[in-house]
């Protein structure tokens, strides 16, 4: 499993041909990354990284639950995701589906793992997707540099959380 990127604590791998794994540490408890995670008003001040204004957070937080994030970003369009909630074990997993409203069809399972140690929280999202080429077309989006923003922005606010 070599590293596609390495930034600070963020790091991007590709685990197999189907797979992206994203990694970044956190100063901050896992309790509080993961209530910003999960949280609407929360979600509202990191999601979109640089890169816009969320306009839309919907979570219905529990097993075949159904969740939605719509952003207007520089620009003026619309970037939407959507998708269901496969299995929750507060503070330490959730796997669900993600959906890119643009590209509609069958997105990926997105199985995102909280662990801490020593007061410093880990989190692994681990995206799998249907073939090489959705993949790719994923790595290559541009989605890792907004990543970067929204982790950064995602542990300042757990941090603020305290």
């Amino acid at each position: 499993m070599a590293a596609v990127t390495t930034d600070n604590a963020l790091t991007v791998t590709l685990p197999s041909d189907t797979q992206l794994l994203i990694t970044r540490e956190f100063d901050a408890p896992r309790h509080l990354v993961y209530e910003a995670w999960t949280t609407p008003e929360l979600i509202r001040r990191w999601w979109s990284g640089q890169r816009g204004t969320m306009t839309v957070v919907e979570i219905d937080l529990r097993v075949g639950g159904t969740w939605r994030y719509v952003m207007e970003a520089q620009g003026g369009f619309e970037v939407a995701f959507h998708g269901e909630f496969r299995e929750i074990v507060e503070n330490v997993r959730i796997v669900m589906t993600e959906v890119y409203e643009a590209q509609p069809g069958e997105g990926s399972l997105d199985t995102i793992t909280f662990s801490e140690v020593d007061g410093r929280t880990r989190l692994e999202m681990l995206m799998e997707l249907p073939t090489r080429e959705a993949r790719d077309m994923v790595l290559n989006s541009g989605m890792e540099l907004g990543i970067r923003e929204q982790m950064e922005l995602l542990e300042q606010l757990a941090i603020s959380l305290a």
